[in-house]
């Protein structure tokens, strides 16, 4: 539990990352010596005294004894081995657990809880950039004159693109409030209470009503009856749960509501919605896309000036233009930045712009905003095979097949009775795409791909363990101190590139993975692999 805890704070608290990180190197050390030591186990012959190889990168070896035309060097010096575990890993295990306190993320310890949606929409807000999804929302919600069926309509998309605010312009919508006999808002988030919701719905229906000493079957009860025949819309916000049983115990007093109802669900998982369809309920998907960049920008001016344009101060519409990319058109993210520079002096403009001061802001819910995206939500070993996603590029198009064949050569698919390990990777895989994380590519169906901030949020998970080469040589080259925790890297081929690239090679004496991308000339990925000959053989001698 508290690692699980300490996944999610680090991101807003120091010390916690600092302590993760620790972790983490230490949990690669164990596994590089229990790997070590299994393979010595499996073949006795291959136990090779040879304690210079043995703190050095598994793929230099491997490159070396390739190039050489020897078998790979996986000899290791048992004793050797035993010594350090003793010497160097018990040890580390026992500071890191010493300093657990650090965390504050014991079970004991309250966790804080986000403040829950209302349906409640400021006068002075304006929903900028979503006429064309409001209007089709709508059209799902009035149509079908003819229809005697109660419709859901899960409306989904990645954590922050607007899903609460499209919710709520519609709820208060002047035509919703007409063709409806009553309506009900009930924040759901992460703890799915079928009774807390069931009462909250009842209070919506019957506000008059008494039910502080009502059990779930009472409520569902009165329920039924205060809803029974009429025309009823129930917006369920921000909903996570797969739980098909509580699902139908909730749905059950809502079948009495009369024909043309709707319940309204918005959530980052679209495999609710899926789930949802084996109920009588007929479901209607519905998934929201990426705001514009100039509706972003009118959002960001109402939040940083109470304005809808620049009119007032026309000198910074240049730097807000370029703040509203950095955060990617993410609706939630730009108000926030737009709420924290309202009357700030121009100083703290060009941190925001400059991403210097993103640690810091908590006051913002930036932090929060920024590193939650659908993740908290995943179990431990989700978390890892997102975070190892952390290698691809920005903008890199991967296949569905690539990235599973990766997570199981690196061990990341908990193996399971009865079920091959690539079905599982499968399974991992589309429980990823559903959550948000993973986007289907617009140009080919068969790739995916990262939204640029959940790009940014896989590379804060994965820490200093991943290394982009392409990334280096634009100029955000990672703190040379920590070259040694490296453990994956990735190199996107230029057809220009020189030979000074590679010379972090060196560094990284603790490398599992190298993984070109997109070399397509196969002369391009002989020369990579002579180059990397010569740093092996330069680091041997």
């Amino acid at each position: 539990m508290a690692l699980k805890d300490a996944t999610e704070e680090q991101y807003t608290k120091e010390v916690v990352k600092a302590w993760l990180n620790d972790f983490t190197q230490l949990a690669y050390d164990v596994e590089d010596i229990l790997d070590e030591l299994s393979t010595a186990k499996a073949n006795p012959q291959r136990m090779l005294i040879n304690e210079n190889q043995a703190g050095t990168s598994k793929v230099r070896n491997l490159v070396t004894d390739c190039f050489t035309g020897l078998s790979p060097s996986t000899g290791i010096d048992f004793r050797s081995e035993i010594r350090k575990m003793k010497e160097d890993i018990i040890p580390r295990l026992d500071k890191l657990m010493a300093a657990k306190n650090v965390l504050n993320s014991d079970t004991n310890v309250a966790r804080t809880k986000e403040t829950p949606s209302t349906s409640l929409v400021p006068t002075t807000d304006h929903m900028y950039g979503r006429d064309e999804d409001s209007e089709a929302v709508l059209k799902l919600l009035l149509s079908d004159a003819a229809s005697t069926e109660v419709n859901v309509i899960s409306i989904t998309g990645m954590e922050g693109i607007g899903k609460t605010r499209l919710a709520q312009f519609i709820y208060n919508d002047e035509k919703v409030k007409n063709f409806f006999n009553l309506k009900a808002w009930v924040c759901v988030s992460e703890d799915f209470d079928v009774e807390a919701i069931t009462k909250t719905i009842l209070l919506h229906a019957q506000p008059e009503i008494n039910c502080d000493n009502m059990d779930l079957n009472r409520l569902q009860l009165k329920l039924k009856e205060a809803i029974r025949g009429k025309r009823f819309l129930i917006v369920l916000d921000d909903v996570w749960n797969r739980n098909i049983s509580q699902w139908t115990l909730l749905r059950a007093p809502l079948e009495a509501m009369a024909p043309r109802s709707s319940i309204i669900i918005t959530t980052c998982d679209q495999e609710i919605s899926s789930r949802m369809s084996t109920l009588a309920f007929k479901v209607k998907p519905y998934r929201l896309g990426s705001l514009s960049n100039d509706a972003c920008l009118s959002l960001f001016a109402q939040h940083a000036f109470h304005s809808r344009d620049f009119s007032a101060h026309p000198e910074l519409k240049d730097i807000s233009q370029q703040i509203v990319r950095n955060f990617y058109c993410l609706p939630l993210a730009v108000k926030a930045v737009g709420n924290l520079l309202h009357n700030k002096e121009a100083s703290k403009w060009d941190l925001v712009l400059n991403r210097k001061i993103w640690d810091t802001l908590e006051e913002s819910r930036i932090a929060s905003i920024l590193m939650s995206i659908s993740y908290r939500h995943l179990p431990l070993h989700l978390r890892r095979c997102f975070a190892y996603c952390s290698i691809f590029p920005e903008g890199y198009e991967f296949e569905k097949t690539q990235v599973v064949l990766l997570w199981m050569a690196e061990g990341l698919i908990q193996q399971k009775e009865n079920i091959e390990m690539e079905d599982l990777g499968m399974e991992y895989f589309d429980s990823l795409v559903s959550c948000s994380l993973f986007q289907q590519s617009s140009k080919d169906k068969s790739r995916f791909l990262k939204h640029e901030i959940v790009n940014y949020h896989a590379k804060l998970a994965a820490g200093d363990t991943y290394f982009i080469m392409q990334e280096r040589a634009e100029g955000n080259e990672q703190d040379q101190n920590n070259f040694e925790k490296v453990r994956h890297m990735s190199y996107s081929g230029g057809e220009y590139d020189s030979f000074e690239k590679f010379e972090v090679f060196f560094k990284l004496t603790h490398l599992r993975t190298f993984l070109p991308l997109m070399c397509h000339l196969q002369s391009h990925v002989i020369w990579i692999f002579v180059f990397l000959f010569n740093c092996t053989q330069d680091y041997k001698a």
